[in-house]
C-alpha cells in the first residue's frame, strides 16, 4: 500500500473534489470527528463554503474487551446501545450505565475543549458530512453516523479519504451515502496513506475551528485569505 496524501489537510482538498456538488448549498454542514478528522473537515468545509464543527462520539466498550462496542455516547447528549451486544455478551445495566456515565463525562469534557462554549449546532433537516482522516473497521464512524440520526438531518453523508474495504462497506448501509478517495487492498493502516501522520493536537483542532467560525460570522469567500 503506498502513500496516497501529503498530510490531513491535503487529502481534505482532495476528499472535497468528490463533494463537489454540495458547494454553496445552505443545508449543508461539515462535522469533524477529532482530532484527526477536523484538519481533513476543514478544507472540506472551506471548498464546500458551509460550516464546519465537530462531533465527538465515544465507544462505550465492553469492560475488558474495549474494542468490542456496546453502544456509544456523542455530542448532543444521544446515546447508542447495541442491543445484541448486550443480550450475548449479558451486561447487566449497572456495568452498562457506569461505563456509559464515564464516556459521557469524556464527550462533554472533550466538547468544552473544543467547541469553547458555542452551543451545538442544530441538524434538523440538515445534510451532514461527517468527516473523518481515514477508517480502518468502521466502528467509530458507523457509531456516529447512528447517533446523528437521532438528531432529525436529511441526510449523513460518510466521507474520509482513505476507508479499509470492510470499513466502506459498513458505512455504506449505515449512511445516506459514503465518500473516499480510496479503499486499497490489502489495507495496513490508515496512517500507512500519509507521508504526514502527525497526531492532531487539541490546540490544533481549536484554531481550525475559531478560523471556521469567523470566516462563517464574515461570510468570506471559501478560499479567501488561504495563503
Amino acid at each position: 500500500m503506498s502513500v496516497l496524501f501529503a498530510d490531513r489537510r491535503q487529502a481534505g482538498r482532495q476528499l472535497a473534489t468528490e463533494l463537489h456538488d454540495l458547494a454553496g448549498r445552505s443545508d449543508v454542514i461539515v462535522l469533524g470527528l477529532p482530532r484527526g478528522g477536523v484538519p481533513v473537515a476543514y478544507e472540506v468545509a472551506l471548498a464546500l463554503d458551509a460550516p464546519l464543527e465537530i462531533f465527538v462520539v465515544r465507544k462505550i466498550g465492553v469492560p475488558g474487551h474495549q474494542e468490542l462496542a456496546m453502544g456509544a455516547v456523542a455530542s448532543g447528549g444521544i446515546r447508542v446501545v447495541n442491543e445484541e451486544v448486550v443480550r450475548s455478551i449479558g451486561i447487566d445495566r449497572r456495568t452498562f450505565d457506569a461505563v456509559t456515565e464515564m464516556e459521557r463525562r469524556e464527550v462533554q469534557r472533550r466538547e468544552r475543549e473544543y467547541r469553547m462554549g458555542r452551543p451545538f449546532p442544530a441538524l434538523e433537516g440538515k445534510t451532514v458530512v461527517l468527516v473523518d482522516d481515514g477508517v480502518a473497521t468502521g466502528s467509530t464512524m458507523a457509531a456516529a453516523v447512528q447517533a446523528l440520526r437521532q438528531l432529525g438531518p436529511a441526510a449523513v453523508i460518510a466521507a474520509a479519504p482513505v476507508m479499509a474495504a470492510q470499513a466502506n462497506k459498513i458505512l455504506l448501509r449505515a449512511a445516506h451515502a459514503c465518500v473516499s478517495l480510496a479503499v486499497p487492498e490489502p489495507f495496513y493502516g490508515v496512517g500507512m496513506c500519509y507521508e504526514d501522520f502527525t497526531p492532531t493536537s487539541d490546540e490544533e483542532v481549536r484554531t481550525l475551528l475559531r478560523d471556521a467560525a469567523a470566516r462563517t460570522r464574515a461570510g468570506q469567500a471559501p478560499y479567501a485569505a488561504r495563503g
